[in-house]
Protein backbone atom coordinates (compact mmCIF):
# COMPACT_ATOMS: atom_id res chain seq x y z
CA UNK A 1 0.00 0.00 0.00
CA UNK A 2 3.30 2.35 0.82
CA UNK A 3 4.36 2.03 -2.79
CA UNK A 4 0.91 2.45 -4.47
CA UNK A 5 0.73 5.34 -2.17
CA UNK A 6 4.54 6.89 -3.13
CA UNK A 7 4.17 5.76 -6.79
CA UNK A 8 1.00 7.68 -7.10
CA UNK A 9 2.36 10.65 -5.55
CA UNK A 10 5.15 10.72 -7.55
CA UNK A 11 2.95 10.76 -10.69
CA UNK A 12 0.90 13.52 -9.01
CA UNK A 13 3.96 15.56 -8.38
CA UNK A 14 5.44 15.21 -11.85
CA UNK A 15 2.47 16.40 -13.54
CA UNK A 16 1.66 18.94 -11.09
CA UNK A 17 5.24 20.60 -11.67
CA UNK A 18 4.68 20.50 -15.47
CA UNK A 19 1.63 22.15 -14.89
CA UNK A 20 3.00 24.63 -12.55
CA UNK A 21 5.14 27.97 -13.25
CA UNK A 22 7.65 27.01 -11.38
CA UNK A 23 10.42 27.15 -13.99
CA UNK A 24 10.19 29.36 -17.22
CA UNK A 25 10.37 26.01 -19.41
CA UNK A 26 6.90 24.39 -18.32
CA UNK A 27 5.36 28.02 -18.67
CA UNK A 28 6.52 28.59 -21.69
CA UNK A 29 6.01 25.15 -23.16
CA UNK A 30 3.14 23.86 -21.20
CA UNK A 31 0.98 26.16 -19.34
CA UNK A 32 0.79 28.87 -21.96
CA UNK A 33 0.17 26.58 -24.90
CA UNK A 34 -2.68 25.25 -23.20
CA UNK A 35 -3.90 28.04 -21.93
CA UNK A 36 -4.15 29.46 -25.62
CA UNK A 37 -5.85 26.31 -26.75
CA UNK A 38 -8.09 26.82 -24.19
CA UNK A 39 -9.16 30.51 -25.44
CA UNK A 40 -9.06 29.54 -29.22
CA UNK A 41 -11.61 26.71 -28.27
CA UNK A 42 -14.03 29.19 -26.27
CA UNK A 43 -13.46 31.48 -28.72
CA UNK A 44 -14.73 29.71 -31.53
CA UNK A 45 -17.99 30.46 -29.59
CA UNK A 46 -17.70 33.76 -28.43
CA UNK A 47 -14.57 35.24 -29.88
CA UNK A 48 -14.45 38.59 -27.42
CA UNK A 49 -13.96 36.19 -24.73
CA UNK A 50 -10.38 35.58 -26.01
CA UNK A 51 -8.34 37.44 -24.45
CA UNK A 52 -10.33 36.33 -20.89
CA UNK A 53 -10.27 32.50 -21.62
CA UNK A 54 -6.23 32.90 -22.35
CA UNK A 55 -6.20 34.13 -18.42
CA UNK A 56 -8.36 32.16 -16.85
CA UNK A 57 -7.02 29.03 -18.63
CA UNK A 58 -3.79 29.65 -17.53
CA UNK A 59 -4.89 30.49 -14.23
CA UNK A 60 -6.56 27.06 -14.05
CA UNK A 61 -3.37 25.06 -15.14
CA UNK A 62 -1.34 26.98 -12.50
CA UNK A 63 -3.70 26.49 -9.44
CA UNK A 64 -4.57 22.80 -10.98
CA UNK A 65 -0.46 22.18 -10.83
CA UNK A 66 0.40 23.63 -7.55
CA UNK A 67 -2.68 21.60 -6.01
CA UNK A 68 -1.64 18.40 -7.66
CA UNK A 69 2.13 18.90 -7.00
CA UNK A 70 1.30 19.23 -3.36
CA UNK A 71 -0.95 16.30 -2.87
CA UNK A 72 1.50 14.31 -4.57
CA UNK A 73 4.40 15.45 -2.99
CA UNK A 74 2.08 14.95 0.53
CA UNK A 75 1.58 11.62 -0.87
CA UNK A 76 5.28 10.68 -1.93
CA UNK A 77 6.81 11.64 1.52
CA UNK A 78 4.31 11.54 4.34
CA UNK A 79 3.17 8.85 6.13
CA UNK A 80 -0.44 8.96 5.83
CA UNK A 81 -3.00 11.24 3.66
CA UNK A 82 -4.00 14.95 4.79
CA UNK A 83 -6.43 17.06 4.03
CA UNK A 84 -5.52 20.40 2.15
CA UNK A 85 -5.56 23.15 4.36
CA UNK A 86 -7.03 26.91 3.74
CA UNK A 87 -3.66 28.34 4.22
CA UNK A 88 -2.07 25.87 1.62
CA UNK A 89 -5.10 26.86 -0.87
CA UNK A 90 -4.75 30.97 -0.58
CA UNK A 91 -1.01 30.22 -1.24
CA UNK A 92 -1.16 28.55 -4.34
CA UNK A 93 -3.49 31.14 -5.46
CA UNK A 94 -1.98 33.94 -4.73
CA UNK A 95 1.00 32.72 -6.82
CA UNK A 96 -0.78 32.11 -9.33
CA UNK A 97 -2.39 35.16 -9.35
CA UNK A 98 0.95 37.03 -9.63
CA UNK A 99 1.43 34.90 -12.53
CA UNK A 100 -2.02 35.87 -14.32
CA UNK A 101 -0.75 39.30 -14.11
CA UNK A 102 2.32 39.06 -16.08
CA UNK A 103 -0.37 37.24 -18.99
CA UNK A 104 -2.13 39.80 -18.89
CA UNK A 105 0.39 42.59 -19.77
CA UNK A 106 1.23 39.53 -22.76
CA UNK A 107 -2.44 40.02 -23.55
CA UNK A 108 -2.41 44.22 -23.61
CA UNK A 109 1.05 44.45 -25.19
CA UNK A 110 -0.75 42.30 -27.88
CA UNK A 111 2.02 39.16 -28.03
CA UNK A 112 -0.93 36.90 -27.14
CA UNK A 113 -4.09 37.32 -29.74
CA UNK A 114 -6.64 34.65 -31.59
CA UNK A 115 -5.08 32.26 -33.73
CA UNK A 116 -6.48 33.66 -37.36
CA UNK A 117 -4.89 37.58 -36.07
CA UNK A 118 -1.55 35.53 -36.15
CA UNK A 119 -1.88 35.23 -40.23
CA UNK A 120 -4.32 38.71 -40.36
CA UNK A 121 -2.13 41.38 -41.88
CA UNK A 122 -3.32 45.33 -40.59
Amino acid sequence: MALKRKLTGGVLAFVGFMLSPLSWWNDAFVNLPLAIVFAWLVSAFYKPAFDASVVAGYWLTNVLGFVLMHKGGQQLFAKENKPYARREIMLDVLVSLAYTAMIVILLRLGVLKPFENYFHRP
